[in-house]
């Protein structure tokens, strides 16, 4: 049979059957809705993600106390447990490494207000302790200034640079190198402004103030728990210098041999892993939920199949009477059934494609197109319609010709 002239009956059956057949696309439309929306979010999330990582650069590591992500039940009681990491640690490790670069600390000493002569900001401005490195390895560019010397940190000069929220707050109308802010009562000259870097989740990027460690460090002292940053010059180093920057950090904090390190080491690999076991498991989360849905909406079509046969039994009665066979009897509930889910599917494919698209567009992120999931969908409302269809079809091709014709 003509697959136009089938989804051309489809058509005719939906509209002769307008409120029955409405509830049964809604149905269908609805399971596929929520995987491809959950899809469609969960893959912004995942773009998002890794070119956010991207920016900062495959080759940066960071050590730290605590874990940066912990999936799953976390022994927190052992992590607090471990020693401080500390500006002196970070220190030797800057005299003894060989092969780390761009060896800097990155600690948010403080939240809180920047102020300008009349002019104050929210008190939501991290002040945070960095180097000369600070920036690189942070994915910052110099926008207008300098960036710190060797001297600035050497000499605990009270200088600052600030982020792109901080500037427009305070220097809307004035040029801010050279001018003198005050953080907790403190002065510090801007020597430096930053490029917008914009958002991540929802929270700006741009709302710090970067002063030298060795300047904080005499304020807030030097035992702070800190973390250290540095590069390890090219992706494919990073593996030698983890293991080189281990075998230090564990003599510098004096670790038993047989005991594991009490400091953990991140990499955007690293960090990437964990966030697709993230993104794994909210896939899973949408297929469930979906899969649930579009079953209940698959006895939907066989019911309305059903209900079909047996209102257009005279109809099939006089097919056969004028030679029809049994198998294209089949053949044309079959399509009937597949065009009903194929039309569901495909409103459920537009409207979770648009609404997942929406993290994009909160995020300030590219829009996706789901093509895997959406040639996925078609070919699951394929499925959906031949498994759901196939018992209304035979139970129409099985009917006596006679008899049909007989049936009020």
């Amino acid at each position: 049979m003509n697959i136009i002239e089938v989804f051309k009956q489809a058509f005719d059956s939906i509209r002769a059957n307008k409120l029955r057949s409405s509830l049964t696309l809604l149905a269908i439309a609805v399971g596929v809705f929520a995987i491809i929306s959950a899809n469609t979010a969960v893959l912004v999330l995942d773009t998002y993600f890794k070119d956010t990582l991207r920016l900062m650069g495959g080759d940066v590591v960071t050590v730290q106390k605590f874990p940066a992500i912990q999936m799953g039940p976390t022994d927190w009681e052992r992590y607090r447990n471990r020693q401080d990491i500390t500006i002196a640690q970070m220190e030797r490790l800057q005299d003894m490494t060989y092969t780390a670069r761009g060896i800097g600390p990155s600690r948010n000493y403080r939240t809180t207000r920047v102020s300008y002569n009349e002019m104050e900001t929210e008190p939501n401005i991290g002040i945070r302790g960095g180097n000369e490195h600070y920036l690189e390895n942070n994915a910052y560019t110099i926008d207008e200034g300098r960036n710190f010397l060797p001297e600035d940190i050497d000499y605990a000069r009270p200088v600052a640079i600030i982020g792109a929220d901080v500037s427009e707050a305070l220097f809307e109308i004035e040029d801010p190198l050279g001018k003198t802010i005050r953080i907790e009562g403190r002065p510090y000259t801007v020597i430096g402004v930053t490029e917008p870097k914009g958002n991540v989740f929802g929270q700006t990027l741009d709302r710090f103030v970067v002063i030298p460690y060795s300047n904080l460090a005499g304020v807030y002292g030097r035992n702070q728990n800190i973390s250290i940053q540095l590069r390890a010059g090219s992706v494919e180093e990073v593996a030698n210098t983890i293991d080189e920057i281990t075998g230090i950090l564990r003599a510098i904090r004096q670790v038993d041999p047989g005991a594991e390190s009490d400091f953990e080491i991140t990499t955007n690999e690293s960090l990437t892993g964990v966030f697709e076991q993230f993104t794994g498991l909210l896939y899973l989360i949408g297929f469930v939920i979906g899969g649930v849905v579009l079953l209940g909406a698959g006895i939907g079509v066989m019911n309305i199949m059903l209900v079909s046969v047996t209102e257009r039994t005279r109809e099939i009665g006089v097919r056969k009477a004028v030679g029809a066979t049994r198998k294209a009897i089949v053949s044309q509930f079959l399509m009937e059934s597949v065009a009903i889910c194929q039309i569901g599917g495909v409103i459920g494919i537009l409207a979770g494609a648009g609404l997942g698209n929406l993290a994009a567009i909160w995020l300030d992120s590219a829009i996706v197109i789901p093509v895997g999931s959406a040639i996925a969908g078609v070919i699951g409302m394929t499925i959906v319609g031949v498994l759901f269809g196939v018992y209304p079809a035979f139970k129409a091709a099985q009917l006596d010709p006679i008899e049909s014709l007989r049936y009020e």
